[in-house]
């Protein structure tokens, strides 16, 4: 999901490696994507988690801003808190069909990989708890917006902590 490559990580690798020496974050199938694009289609904001390594990518255009990006390792603790969130959301209970579809306003999407399930979703950019109540299934919908809220909530928190800076 993320555009092009994110600025390299100082990070060692072997060029064999075995199930036996691959540490836990490289064995965990866990993988989580999320992001909006707007309506001119250069105007994104995604997070993408995979194998211990978090990036984040940000291009507003706003005042001319250039593109942000960020990434960095994070520990099992974190990971735990991820997979705790999701969870808790139950969206992998929730199927999009019904949900609006991207239009000219942008779209969010979200991708998932836990456990045995993998899934992704992809609606129309939602503006307020109006659109929400408005669609086919709220109450999925409801699900979708509030678990991507909370993701934002502690990758901005933990993108805050790490780089010292105001994202958005």
């Amino acid at each position: 999901m993320l555009r092009d490559s994110i600025q390299p990580c100082a990070r060692t690798t072997t060029t064999t490696t075995t199930a036996s020496t691959m540490s836990a974050a490289e064995k965990d199938p866990f993988y989580l994507s999320t992001g909006h694009s707007g309506k001119h289609g250069h105007e994104f904001l995604e997070f993408e988690y995979s194998h211990g390594r978090l990036r984040y990518a940000n291009n507003s255009n706003y005042r001319n801003d250039s593109l942000i990006r960020k990434e960095m390792w994070v520990g099992p603790l974190v990971v735990k808190e991820l997979k705790r969130i999701v969870e808790a959301s139950e969206i992998t209970k929730e199927d999009d069909s019904n949900w609006p579809k991207k239009n000219i306003v942008g779209k969010q999407e979200l991708e998932i990989r836990i456990g045995s399930d993998h899934i992704s979703f992809e609606t129309a950019k939602i503006g307020s708890l109006v659109d929400i109540q408005d669609s086919e299934d709220p109450e999925g919908l409801r699900v979708f917006y509030y678990l991507v809220q909370d993701l934002k909530c502690l990758i901005f928190s933990l993108i805050s902590l790490h780089f010292k800076i105001k994202p958005i």
